[in-house]
């Protein structure tokens, strides 16, 4: 099965295609950086260069993985989008999956921990993760988070969060931000027990309201 994964939910994002096979097989051919900032006009043109480079068109493709979230609100609509369009086109699965749950896959934890990412505005991303899979989500400010993670020990590829856990005398793994690789081997356990979605169903995974929601006034009754 050929495998396209894309993630666009940070600051820089990155494409993988993978050629994989059950039960666990997932052959990474190449990963592909994309620039932050620019995703809507590199996403398509990384996709199609990627493709060309080994051979294969995007009829080729089998299956698809995508960060659905948390992350920036653009950077996911833009992946999101791209990949709503091939999957209708093309009819293939698509396997949503958390970049929580991938920071957890990453850092390779076998038991519970708390996958963490840094959600600015003093707040974080945090993932309570069963050492199979990723049991909720919250947005939560770092007060809340560091009383939190007293009871898990913290993975992170964000600095600023590490330091935070560290100096509260918790346990922390800080690693480097997982690229699109480690999405599709996610992605690719997410098909075989299919977990997947259609375009329709296909949705971001915010976590955090959008400012104009935030800010917007109040409806008139």
């Amino acid at each position: 099965m050929l495998l396209l994964a894309v993630d666009t939910s940070g600051r820089n994002g990155s494409i993988a295609l993978a050629r994989c096979s059950p039960p666990n097989l997932c052959q990474i051919l190449e990963v592909a950086a994309l620039e932050g900032g620019t995703f809507s006009a590199q996403l398509v043109p990384q996709i199609a260069s990627l493709l060309s480079a080994h051979g294969v068109s995007k009829n080729d493709l089998d299956a698809f993985a995508v960060v659905s979230g948390p992350g920036s609100f653009t950077g996911l609509r833009v992946g999101l989008a791209a990949i709503k369009a091939l999957g209708e086109v093309l009819a293939k699965p698509i396997a949503p999956v958390s970049f929580l749950a991938v920071v957890a896959m990453a850092g390779q934890a076998q038991s519970k921990c708390l996958a963490a990412l840094d959600a600015g505005r003093n707040q974080v991303y945090a993932g309570e993760y069963d050492g199979k899979r990723i049991v909720r989500e919250q947005l939560l400010t770092m007060p809340e988070f560091l009383n939190f993670s007293k009871d898990f020990p913290v993975v992170t590829p964000d600095a600023n969060v590490a330091a935070a856990v560290s100096s509260a005398g918790f346990t922390v793994l800080e690693g480097t931000r997982p690229r699109a690789d480690a999405v599709a081997t996610l992605g690719w356990q997410k098909i075989q027990s299919g977990e997947v979605a259609s375009p329709q169903e296909l949705e971001a995974n915010y976590l955090r309201r959008t400012d104009a929601e935030i800010f917007s006034p109040p409806r008139q009754p």
